[in-house]
């Protein structure tokens, strides 16, 4: 597990086993846009062990939180801009 220097969203990727490309990073987050009811580990295209790690990252407020809660941020960004519209 990645512990020293500058965490981002490249590394989380590769983190979890996934291609850490800025161009792959960009297409799973533009292709994977997840409903405001979805919470970022109950989304379907996680592996176990990546759920796992998102929710023990998450209840332990680790090293990642910050960039888990930027991946949630952009994940749900479809969603979020949707509902600024309709108000």
């Amino acid at each position: 597990m990645m512990t020293d220097g500058e965490r981002n969203i490249n590394m989380l990727f590769e983190q979890m086993g996934m291609d850490g490309d800025d161009a792959a990073v960009e297409q799973f987050i533009q292709e994977n846009q997840l409903a405001q009811s979805v919470q970022l580990s109950d989304a379907p295209f996680w592996s176990d062990n990546q759920r796992k790690f998102l929710k023990d990252e998450y209840r332990a407020d680790a090293g990642w939180i910050e960039i888990i809660d930027e991946l949630n941020t952009r994940l749900h960004k479809d969603a979020m801009d949707a509902q600024k519209l309709a108000k």
